[in-house]
């Protein structure tokens, strides 16, 4: 049996076995380079997949979290990797790097990132590598032994936001590099269903306590000044800063 390749591993959760093939495990770089490819089957939580694997842990420098809607190009890898690289020069304390995210926040916040989302083509002006204060849950990666876990408090929303801020707490680094991949999310961008607004906003309010001290973040989709900013803006009203 060959070697498993130690630069990267990869986990996902996934609920839709249709999607799941026609789009991630689809991704000709995963195909003959014998990565650690771990798919955890309708967990709880993002981080119910996540820190299983790191527990293990992964033998390979870093983990890499993906949905499983995301396709990822011929050689995509390859550019991970040396983006990171990259970004390793300019941030020696690197521990989480992402292909989408916010640079600063509030009225300093800037978009980063160069991915195809849902068939339109982002790419920000923001020069890459950059300091990361958010990055999208669609794929980030986290060096394995940088000690850092998801909260699975947080269930499916903000815990891209939520581990990178863990990082900056401990002294390490966030970044967002030029790797441009495919998401083909069905969700929309407008939270519209009464079910999925209100799994967003009571996941917005554990981050918004947990993160208080450090008000205001700004996500992809969200600009938090205060708590009930995400049940606000899912359309649900706030439950105010107590």
């Amino acid at each position: 049996m060959a070697a498993k390749n130690r630069l990267l591993s990869f986990v996902t959760c996934a609920n839709d076995p249709e999607v799941l093939s026609r789009r991630l495990l689809a991704s000709a770089c995963l195909a003959g380079r014998e990565y650690e490819q771990a798919v955890h089957a309708n967990a709880s939580s993002a981080a119910a997949a996540f820190n299983a694997e790191m527990a293990r842990p992964p033998a390979a420098e870093w983990l890499v979290w993906v949905h499983q809607d995301v396709h990822l190009p011929p050689d995509w890898d390859h550019t991970f990797i040396a983006a990171i690289r990259a970004a390793e020069t300019r941030f020696p304390k690197l521990a989480v790097v992402g292909v989408y995210g916010v640079a600063g926040a509030g009225a300093a916040a800037r978009r980063a990132g160069h991915v195809l989302d849902r068939g339109t083509l982002l790419r920000e002006a923001t020069p890459l590598p950059c300091r990361a204060d958010s990055i999208d849950e669609m794929l980030f990666a986290v060096r394995v032994d940088a000690g850092l876990l998801l909260d699975p408090a947080l269930g499916f929303d903000f815990y891209g936001t939520d581990v990178v801020l863990s990082a900056q707490q401990s002294g390490l680094d966030a970044a967002v590099v030029d790797a441009c991949c495919e998401h083909w999310s069905n969700t929309p961008r407008e939270i519209a269903a009464p079910s999925l607004a209100a799994r967003v906003a009571r996941s917005g309010e554990i981050f918004e306590r947990k993160w208080r001290h450090r008000l205001p973040v700004s996500t992809s989709c969200f600009s938090i000044d205060k708590v009930g900013d995400v049940a606000l803006q899912c359309g649900l009203g706030g439950t105010g800063a107590a």
